[in-house]
């Protein structure tokens, strides 16, 4: 190949030495077990975009959704832990999404929703049979128990889905689907209290028990939401909030007029004839009706 310009000088003393350069001055040896964890600039970030995380803490460990660790994470809590977010959904004196502290559970929000459903159906049940009280036999509504599970479950479960979605779509990604769910599960904590205590035939009583239940769960939902959904436009702000309290307003309507209200569509639909099927007889006998 001909030569295109380049010319390269190189100077050779007698003894072929290359002449004295300063390489090695700048050449350190270091020693190594070859233990040592990579160069971080190598490393792929890893994906905190899905609904499970809020896009700042990277998970602890690879889980997928089909094994169990995945669900495991959680419920990665203790008694103590829970009585404490229950007690703080009572009397709040900080923000809840502080006190979950990044690691919210799925195992309160559950058991305080299945507790409600079965206090909902026994005091709807004292509730009516006082009501009916000198009727010649009286007979248990299980439709009260039914409609207890799809009511409280179904509002727990899927609202904190949609306002989850909603949050996402005008870019207010501040707050995981779990901690929605949390939020949710955790302010349902009020109406058992309310629940125990509304079975009275006094209707007015009834009235002041929900309105309270109502307006501390939807004060706590008010107050741990605005944060996040102040982040988006002021208008799509105050519309998310009013739609939370519109839809919390209508738990409560639903929880006064089908458990706490004589001659509810619930309570109409007992069939006073003594006779039941499957689960409903089988319960009977034990209790000897």
């Amino acid at each position: 190949m001909a030569n295109r310009g380049y010319d390269v000088v190189v100077d050779v003393d007698e003894g072929g030495d290359l002449g004295n350069t300063d390489l090695q001055e700048d050449l350190e040896f270091h020693s190594s077990n070859f233990n040592d964890p990579p160069n971080s600039r190598s490393k792929i970030p890893p994906d905190n975009s899905g609904p499970f995380s809020n896009g700042q803490n990277p998970p602890p460990s690879k889980r997928f959704l089909w094994t169990l660790s995945f669900y495991a994470q959680f419920f990665d809590v203790d008694t103590s832990e829970v009585l404490r977010r229950c007690t703080s959904s009572l009397y709040p004196r900080s923000p809840f999404l502080d006190i979950l502290d990044g690691n919210p559970d799925l195992y309160g929000p559950f058991w305080i929703a299945t507790t409600l459903v079965f206090i909902l159906f026994l005091t709807a049940t004292i509730s009516q049979y006082l009501a009916e009280k000198g009727v010649d036999h009286f007979e248990y509504n299980f439709q009260l128990l039914s409609g207890a599970a799809g009511l409280i479950y179904g509002y727990t479960g899927f609202v904190p889905i949609g306002l989850w979605g909603l949050l996402r779509w005008f870019g207010a990604e501040s707050a995981t689907l779990v901690e929605c769910w949390a939020l949710y599960g955790y302010a349902n904590v009020i109406w058992i209290p309310v629940a125990l205590i509304s079975w009275s035939p006094v209707t007015a009583l009834n009235y002041v028990f929900v309105a309270i239940g109502f307006l501390m769960s939807a004060v706590f939902l008010v107050r741990n939401l605005w944060p996040v959904v102040s982040v988006t436009e002021a208008k799509v702000s105050r519309i998310l909030v009013i739609g939370v309290v519109a839809l919390h307003a209508g738990l409560a309507i639903a929880i006064k007029f089908t458990f706490f209200a004589h001659g509810s569509p619930a309570i109409k639909g007992s069939t006073g004839d003594g006779k039941g099927d499957g689960a409903e007889k089988m319960i009977r006998s034990l209790l000897g009706l």
